[in-house]
């Protein structure tokens, strides 16, 4: 099959890295996958796409010319002549659909986020059978689907985004004497709750006898002044690094992973980390409701800057227990999100697409 790959930007973000893992399986396979963007937005996401030999299309447009997007979109179609769309994200998905009622494609639409914008929801639910399957990239996500946009049962499929390396490196154990370093990883943005870290990080700052520790938040995006404001304001011991060119080298230079999100679907970031051998604070949200036990980290309600400050508290309080809450929580996530899983999941799918396909060509 010749696969239309069609994402939102090349932001870096969630829903961009895990494109290289998820295209290798239909390479692998024998399609032929190129990858078209709505728009750029910072572009970060476009050397790791490169680097993994995508050929990428990118639109100079906004976020918000949808008459232009979808013009782009539909000569980009015209001239490529997919088998299949493969959509990620609402808007990629919505004009995607459109596009392959216009020219007659089956389209395959991905679902990431557990939490839709009201209008984005009406809108994926109103035009659900446009998309001859959907693709959930975890099993929150999947059930949010099904509530949600009404997708029924047969028409829903799970592939979850993350394929856990065994040969990734871990973190070194905390050494006594040592700070113990706390780290975060993502876009700047108030979904991601790293104002509430902040917030928690002072209340810590207050409580005696606690050992030294850092933070750093490795990621860049529209909260940066924000949130330098609040370091600069309450003298945080938080320093905001920019992007991460590697997050895998960056995880193990870190003691403790904490993710503060308000909502979350899979989240990469936080199962990364654990496959990092990491022990992980996390949101009670998304996947990681899920994944994330007493033995491998804790989960606080999302927003709670006095159950975020305890949980990070009671951990560095007994810094010689991380390593192996770390240990646990890579064994975790090789266990339910190995490589070969992961790929046979892609594969099983993509023998789905193919019937999808036939079956729309024996009907022209």
């Amino acid at each position: 099959m010749k696969i239309a790959y069609i994402i939102n930007s090349v932001e870096g973000g969630g829903a961009a890295l895990p494109v290289p893992a998820i295209t290798k399986v239909m390479r692998d396979a024998g399609h032929h996958v190129e990858v078209f963007a709505l728009t750029r937005r910072n572009g970060l996401a476009i050397e790791p796409l490169e680097d993994a030999g995508l050929t990428l299309h990118i639109r100079s447009g906004t976020r918000k010319d949808h008459v232009a997007a979808i013009r782009w979109l539909n000569q980009q179609m015209h001239h490529y002549k997919p088998d299949v769309l493969w959509t990620s994200l609402s808007r990629a998905t919505l004009l995607g659909q459109l596009v392959g009622q216009w020219q007659n494609i089956p389209v395959v639409s991905w679902q990431h986020s557990a939490r839709l914008k009201p209008f984005n929801a009406a809108l994926l639910r109103r035009f659900k059978t446009k998309s001859a399957l959907w693709v959930a990239d975890s099993s929150c996500v999947a059930d949010q689907t099904r509530l949600t946009l009404g997708v029924l049962p047969d028409q829903l499929v799970e592939w979850p985004i993350f394929r856990a390396d065994p040969h990734t490196p871990t973190a070194s154990p905390w050494q006594p004497g040592s700070p113990i370093r706390i780290g975060t990883l993502g876009r700047l943005h108030p979904v991601k709750g790293y104002d509430t870290l902040c917030a928690a990080i002072a209340k810590l700052q207050a409580r005696p006898d606690l050992p030294p520790f850092e933070v750093v938040i490795g990621g860049e995006g529209e909260e940066r002044p924000t949130l330098e404001g609040l370091i600069a304001r309450d003298k945080l011991p938080v320093r905001i690094l920019g992007h991460i060119k590697n997050p895998a080298v960056f995880l193990t230079h870190l003691h403790l992973y904490v993710q503060p999100s308000l909502w979350e679907g899979f989240c990469l970031a936080a199962h990364e980390a654990m496959l990092a051998a990491l022990p992980v604070v996390a949101s009670d949200a998304g996947e990681m409701s899920s994944t994330i036990t007493p033995q491998t980290g804790r989960l606080v309600p999302p927003k709670d800057v006095n159950a975020l400050a305890n949980a990070l508290e009671e951990l560095l309080r007994h810094p010689m227990q991380l390593a192996a809450m770390g240990q646990n929580a890579r064994s975790t996530v090789l266990t339910h999100f190995g490589a070969q899983q992961f790929d046979q999941t892609g594969q099983r799918i993509l023998a789905r697409v193919e019937q999808i396909v036939e079956d729309k060509k024996s009907r022209r």
